[in-house]
């Protein structure tokens, strides 16, 4: 695949980032751009390894090989057909997707990475400027409807699998606009929303019907919706999130990361002038070392914090894979992303005892200690008691589940042992018509495994619908991949 001994000739590279100083000034992407000769030449370091592990490192199946190889020889329009053949929106998956096909790469065993994510995303956006993206309209209506309740990449990929199975799909968003947490979750500076917007003008365009301000349980009857069409699918996510009740929890100026993310991205989309949660000169904790703390770190960077201290309460990550995670699973290793990069403190193996009042009901500080992992614990390592002053602390710890209450209870579909929604191999729930993907049903995960699980579901619901598919394969919500 593209040149054979391409993998000797060139190092792995990937774009630069813009200079921090110049970064932190606005809300744009933090990659400068990345030549077309560059990235062919690094379509072309893939090898003809034979069996490509990175296929099965990726949920959605991506054709890898086939695109570096078109990409390396200038077939740029092949490409993205071949991409487009298994995701639906790679635009998002080559900005947001931690790469677990790039830890699977064979190349990956004894040398860096194939960079995989970056030719998937350049190949969307080059489509997208030729013009290649393009409606398609399915030629034939079957009068089947179709309700899919949760705009995130679940849904989306759901409706639009359906719409071209030429189902009249409507799209339901509790928000003021469609995206989930694409829109409300992912700071601008990781993805433009633009990238949403002009997905949606093709949706629209092939037949998809999207209604915002939808409030199932609200404004909404679920009664209704059953009654009123032939399948309904559950893409609603993982939105309850994990909190951290210690002592002290219900000071002022402590809040989950989603009740602080989502007002950056209103700033930026024009609704409010300022956040209302604006750390301008404070000092900053994060407790959560993952993508979503990431996140509020390299929001708080371009609020101005004067300081922000990330706290993890796993050890720190190796530098290089552990015996216990070997190729070609997904690397466990420490990362860089460019929020750490910006600046900021990270803390690890250390836990939060209680949160300390100022006098007036905020927040002054954490009361924090180190710890130790013994036999599966965490424990407390005596002595090292501290506090950590903190104006502000945003907590990153996750989701437990979708969201329980009325109009799910009244669904009346049983839940697994962890209280996501159960479903069966075709993705449908224990009530007949109702299907569940992404985080819904599989729990908080990957946005590569929500767009998977969308189309998946999507060939469940058609097979019920019509007694048959020929939309691509579930995948059976057990399976586990590379990661």
């Amino acid at each position: 695949m593209g040149e054979t001994t391409g993998f000797l000739q060139w190092d792995r590279e990937v774009p630069k980032y813009r200079p921090v100083p110049v970064r932190l000034r606005d809300w744009k992407e933090v990659y400068e751009d990345f030549p077309e000769d560059k990235l062919q030449t690094q379509a072309g370091r893939c090898m003809d390894c034979g069996i490509p592990f990175c296929n099965n490192g990726c949920p959605l199946g991506n054709l890898i090989p086939d695109w570096n190889d078109l990409v390396y020889r200038n077939h740029w329009q092949d490409a993205i057909d071949r991409l487009h053949a298994t995701n639906n929106f790679p635009e998002f998956t080559g900005r947001l997707c931690p790469a677990p096909c790039e830890s699977a790469c064979v190349l990956g065993i004894n040398q860096p990475p194939v960079t995989i994510k970056q030719v998937e995303v350049e190949i969307i956006d080059k489509a997208f400027e030729e013009g290649w993206v393009v409606p398609q309209v399915p030629s034939v209506r079957t009068g089947k409807r179709v309700a899919v309740i949760g705009s995130g990449p679940a849904g989306l990929a759901a409706a639009q699998q359906l719409t071209r199975a030429g189902h009249d799909t409507v799209v339901l968003e509790r928000a003021d606009r469609i995206g989930g947490l694409l829109r409300y979750g992912i700071p601008e500076f990781k993805m433009e929303k633009r990238h949403i917007d002009r997905r949606l003008e093709q949706m629209e365009a092939e037949g998809t019907e999207f209604r915002t301000n939808a409030v199932v349980g609200g404004n909404v009857d679920i009664a209704v919706l059953q009654a009123s069409y032939d399948a309904i699918v559950l893409a609603c996510g993982a939105t309850a999130w994990r909190d951290l009740p210690v002592p002290g929890r219900e000071l002022a100026n402590i809040h989950q990361a989603m009740e602080y993310l989502p007002l950056s991205n209103r700033v930026q989309l024009g609704d409010i002038e300022q956040s209302p949660i604006d750390v301008n000169g404070k000092h900053v904790v994060i407790i959560g070392g993952g993508d979503t703390g990431a996140d509020c770190l390299g929001t708080a960077h371009r609020q101005g914090a004067a300081s922000v201290t990330q706290l993890e309460i796993m050890p720190k990550p190796p530098e290089e894979r552990a015996e216990g995670n070997p190729w070609p699973q997904f690397a466990f290793t420490y990362k860089v992303t460019s929020a750490h990069e910006e600046g900021g403190e990270r803390i690890y193996s250390v836990n939060t005892e209680r949160f300390i009042d100022d006098g007036a009901g905020n927040v002054r500080a954490l009361a924090i200690h180190e710890v130790e992992r013994i036999d599966g614990k965490f424990v407390k390592v005596e002595g090292t008691d501290r506090e950590l002053p903190a104006d502000y602390v945003f907590l990153a710890l996750g989701f437990v589940g979708p969201e329980k209450g009325s109009w799910l209870d009244t669904l009346g579909c049983d839940l697994d042992e962890r209280g996501n929604v159960a479903r069966d191999d075709d993705y449908m729930s224990s009530v007949p018509g109702v299907f569940v993907a992404g985080d819904m049903g599989r729990g908080q995960s990957l946005i590569v495994w929500a767009i998977a699980e969308g189309r998946s579901a999507a060939a469940g619901v058609d097979r019920y619908l019509m007694g048959e598919t020929k939309l691509p394969e579930p995948i059976a919500p057990t399976a586990r991949p590379l990661m």
